[in-house]
């Protein structure tokens, strides 16, 4: 399940994934990307918490509709902010970064340990 951690009238996003993340979620997190898109921004810079989500609880199918998304709209992402406690998606931030700096300059992802979360929000909000 999604839900919003704070709305803003900017260019940014910021939602948590909590438990598990299905089709509904998915298609979720998709309109609320578009209507950022829609009210005219270039780019949207997202803050995803997942401290409570638990990944075998994902929708395949989701999982995929996701990575399918965020390839088509990958030139109006801005930054990414990663709000969890976990060792595994630390280690992949980095991996993702070199991938985002050959791609575009100026887009960052950013992994942010939960007790970070204001450092985020200002990652966010202040690209």
């Amino acid at each position: 399940m999604i839900e919003h951690l704070k709305t803003f009238e900017t260019n940014t996003l910021a939602f948590e994934v909590i438990e598990n993340f299905s089709e509904t979620d998915e298609k979720l997190a998709q309109k609320f990307f578009k209507e950022k898109l829609d009210k005219g921004f270039n780019t949207v810079n997202v803050l995803v918490k997942i401290d409570e989500y638990k990944m075998s609880n994902t929708q395949a199918k989701a999982f995929f509709e996701d990575i399918i998304f965020i390839l088509r709209h990958y030139k109006n992402l801005g930054h990414l902010a990663i709000v969890a406690h976990s060792k595994v998606l630390k280690a992949f931030v980095p991996i993702d970064n070199m991938f985002f700096e050959r791609a575009s300059k100026g887009r960052k992802e950013q992994y942010f340990d939960v007790s970070q979360l204001d450092e985020a929000f200002k990652f966010v909000t202040n690209n």
